[in-house]
This record gives C-alpha cells, structure tokens and sequence, in this order.
C-alpha cells in the first residue's frame, strides 16, 4: 500500500484523533491542513516559501492541469512535482469539484461528464478512468476517485441517483487503477443523515487507502455542515485516514477536527489574502478598513513571518495601491497561522485538552462570530 495511517491518540475531551500519515514522500502529523496548488502553485509563492507554511503535503487540480499546460507538458517533465520543483509530497482531486463548479456548462451521463472548456467553450469529456490517467500522470502520492459533487439543497431524489453514480464511478476507477498510488474515496449524500450513512458504507465496502467527505463548504450552513461530520466521526474506518474536502476557515477546521477529521485543503487562505484579509493569532484583519491606516503595529505579533517587519498601516497602503507584494505577503501569512493553527491542535488532542483550547479560541479570536 501505498500510505499507511497510524492513529497514536484520541483525545479524551473531544474525541479527537492525533496520528500520523506515511506517504512515499514523508510522514506527515496529522490533523493537517493541506495548501492548495491549483495550477502546481500556491498563488505567488516559490516552492521554498511553501515549505516554510505548509508540513509539505500539498494540493494540485486535476481538472485545470488537464487543460492548462496539459498532460503533454506534465509528462515532458516527468510529473508535476519535477515541474514545480517540489520535493515532497502531493495530493490531487480528480475534477469531482468542477461539476459542481462549473455546473453551467457540463452535461452529466452514465459513462462520465462533458463539460464545455470554461475559456474558450471547446467540448471536453472525463471519465472516472481518464480521471485516474490524468492523475497518475501528475504522479501525486494521494488522488481522489471521480465524484459529482452536488448542491448541498438539491431533492432528495437527485442526491440519491448521483452518489450511486458516484458510487459506480468510484469501483470503475479503482478497477482502473494501475500504480500505488493511495486512491481515496469521496462520501456524498449532501445534508440528507441517511444518504450521507449509506453512502460511507458503500464507499467503505469498495474498500479504499483512505475516506474524503466532499459536497461540504459549497453553500451549506456551518451547522450543517457541522452536523455531517459529527454523523461521520463513528462511522468511517478507525484506521484510514479522513479528509473534509475545501474546507479552511479557522472556527470550520477546528470544529471539524473535534469532529474526527485528519486532513483539510482550501483555496480560502490565499484568496482571503489577495482581497485583503489576514488570518492572525488574533483574529482575522480585514486590512481594507480604515481603522488600520495609522496602525503602527504589526500584523501578527505572536508569529514570525515574512509579513512581520510590516505595519499594518503599509499593509493596507499597498492594498488600497493594488501592489502585488500584499498578496504574497498575506498568503504566506494566513498559511503560516493555519499552519501554526493546526500545530497547536495536534498538541492539545495529545494532552487531551482540545476542548479547552477551542473555548479559550472562541473567547479570544472573531473567527466564530
């Protein structure tokens, strides 16, 4: 197999699970949040500044490498990570979350999705096997089965037909498989208690390296998403790894965790920072405001980044000018709390203390309100 998991501890206030995850590229501790490299980038950050805010598992997007250099280019490189010059370790989704994303203009079958190329309109098709081709030949050390990931407020009735296409898709893709490369299954069911239950165990009876829950942060409330989770958290094998697909908010990962997840990814930590908002020890900054045009002081006092020689009052003056420095500065910023984020997590499950910090987290930070 290509990963293993080994969960050291759950602990004892909340639940939670600290352990940790072997891959070919590095073990990793896990709960970890994963940054996202969606065209083999972390937005405006070089490989080595990725090392210093990640753990060194990142993301790549399936469906966008496929178009854009094409797999052409990927292979004339070898893969994606001697492309990117990364030198650790890579997970990939299987373009489950464009059908959801780019629902205007795709067309959903038995056999797989036909979408219309979301530039320049040309007809595209993929497959849970062409999925899996594509994937293998990013050469990721963890990918994702080919999933349809539904609106969360869809009938009862749709759900139930796509997560058994789902279902279908992901035996199709694991019988194609060809590599040790750790293939997850993907648990839908949007916010229907049943559907999500039958949907594990029938995920679960295919039999995968670990479980993504997906079709969760797509528009849902965060009680219910939350209330996903929870359902979850005594259902999904013991042993395997557990991810909670796109989800990256403070208040949401730390929840998530009391609710058993181990893995989380998010576009959230860059985007917020190329619209001018920090994530800090403190809370989030929204650097837009004018409350911070004479603020001396600086961004985050409680950890050292490559942001911390700067005020918040040049912070802001280079975001009001549009000036590109702000966006990587904040990227590496906002990844480096998450970073910091879920380091102090995995300390406080293994004291068995979680609980604790999440109150003393809620009390001190506006990430809940």
């Amino acid at each position: 197999m290509a990963i293993t998991f080994e969960l050291i501890h759950t602990c004892k206030q909340t639940g939670a699970r600290y352990g940790k995850l072997h891959t070919p590229s590095g073990t990793f501790e896990t709960p970890i949040f994963m940054p996202v490299g969606t065209q083999a980038t972390v937005k405006s950050l070089t490989p080595e500044e990725i090392e210093h805010v990640s753990e060194g598992l990142i993301l790549a997007n399936t469906y966008h490498l496929w178009n854009q250099p094409g797999m052409d280019v990927v292979k004339a490189h070898g893969n994606v990570k001697h492309m990117m010059q990364w030198q650790h370790a890579l997970l990939t989704d299987s373009g489950g979350y464009q059908v959801f994303s780019l629902s205007k203009m795709r067309k959903i079958t038995e056999e797989g999705v036909h979408f219309k190329h979301h530039k320049n309109g040309s007809p595209l098709f993929m497959s849970p096997e062409l999925s899996i081709d594509i994937q293998q030949t990013i050469g990721a050390d963890i990918i994702m089965s080919f999933d349809e990931c539904p609106p969360p407020h869809e009938s009862r009735e749709y759900l139930k037909d796509s997560l058994e296409r789902t279902l279908r898709w992901a035996k199709r893709g694991k019988d194609y498989l060809s590599t040790d490369q750790a293939l997850f299954g993907i648990v839908q069911g949007g916010l229907e208690e049943d559907l999500r239950l039958y949907s594990a165990e029938k995920t679960m009876a295919i039999g995968f390296d670990g479980y993504s829950i997906g079709g969760l942060s797509v528009g849902e409330s965060k009680e219910d998403m939350y209330r996903i989770t929870a359902l979850l958290k005594d259902v999904l094998p013991i042993d395997k790894p557990r991810y909670l697909m796109g989800v990256g908010a403070p208040e949401d990962l730390i929840t998530n965790v009391m609710n058993g997840i181990d893995m989380f990814d998010c576009v959230l930590p860059t985007r917020l920072a190329r619209h001018g908002t920090a994530l800090t020890t403190e809370g989030k900054v929204i650097l837009k405001s004018k409350r911070y045009e004479f603020d001396l002081s600086p961004l985050d006092s409680n950890l050292k980044t490559l942001a911390s020689p700067y005020t918040k009052s040049y912070l802001r003056h280079l975001y009001k000018a549009e000036e590109l420095l702000v966006s990587r500065l904040v990227s590496i910023q906002n990844l480096a709390y998450l970073k910091h984020l879920m380091k102090e997590i995995r300390e406080a499950i293994k004291e068995d203390r979680l609980y604790d910090y999440y109150i003393n987290m809620k009390s001190k930070t506006n990430y809940f309100k």
